[in-house]
């Protein structure tokens, strides 16, 4: 299992995501940067725990439809892998994203329109390019469900692998910073039974290693993680005995 860190983007700064209440994110304070700038993060993230590949939530392009193209120039071209949702809506911008250089896109819930959409971004970019995120607000999916015909997480996620997708996030924002626990690794469990070829990836409300042991033990391949690294409460060695 990899430990993925997260970084949050809100114009132009890393911030500090907590239960999904966007309109309170505040610029990031971590021992790893002495700022918020993105760059100085990712380069404190990369030193202190020798991680390069990054998950990026451009929250502007999310919201406002306004991607941070220079950020995402200025990570990779310092040798950063990315995983950026950036509020995918068609195939276009994941298109866009691919040819600057971005390793993986991310098609969430929360801002495709339908199930037809994501199909035709796996069709654009190739299915190991694009990685579903399924959305959820304290168990319920998040975003237009009308266009999926699906009410419940099972529902969503069944559509979604039928679209050919292979690697999947599973992420309940209501966890997200606040330091309970992960809330999703029941969920995934039963996904990794169900569906034991593809890639699954989970996060939120990481407190610790304990935590990190007991996301490993549901058969996941990736935890994304973002306070615990920048509170210090997740230790170098234990990313390392991960990266071995």
């Amino acid at each position: 299992m990899q430990i993925i860190p997260v970084i949050d983007l809100l114009d132009g700064h890393v911030v500090r995501g907590v239960a999904g209440r966007r309109e309170s994110y505040a610029p990031i304070e971590s021992f790893l940067s002495r700022t918020a700038e993105p760059l100085d993060v990712a380069r404190g993230i990369r030193d202190t725990f020798g991680l390069h590949r990054l998950y990026i939530a451009d929250l502007n392009a999310i919201l406002q439809d306004a991607p941070q193209w220079q950020t995402f120039d200025e990570l990779i071209e310092d040798g950063f892998q990315l995983m950026v949702d950036a509020g995918l809506r068609e195939p276009k911008r994941a298109r866009q994203l691919v040819d600057r250089g971005v390793t993986q896109v991310i098609a969430a819930l929360e801002t495709l329109p339908d199930c037809m959409a994501l199909f035709e971004i796996v069709r654009h970019v190739g299915a190991e390019r694009v990685v579903f995120s399924l959305d959820l607000m304290q168990g319920k999916p998040m975003g237009n469900l009308h266009g999926w015909e699906a009410e419940d997480p099972l529902s969503v996620f069944d559509w979604a692998v039928a679209t050919g997708v292979t690697s999947v996030i599973v992420l309940d924002l209501s966890g997200v910073g606040v330091g309970q626990g992960v809330p999703t690794l029941g969920l995934c469990r039963q996904l990794a039974a169900a569906h034991p070829d593809l890639r699954l990836i989970t996060g939120g409300g990481v407190r610790d290693d304990e935590d990190v042991q007991c996301a490993s033990e549901t058969g996941i391949d990736g935890l994304l993680v973002a306070s615990a690294l920048h509170d210090g409460a997740i230790t170098p060695t234990e990313v390392a005995r991960r990266l071995t």
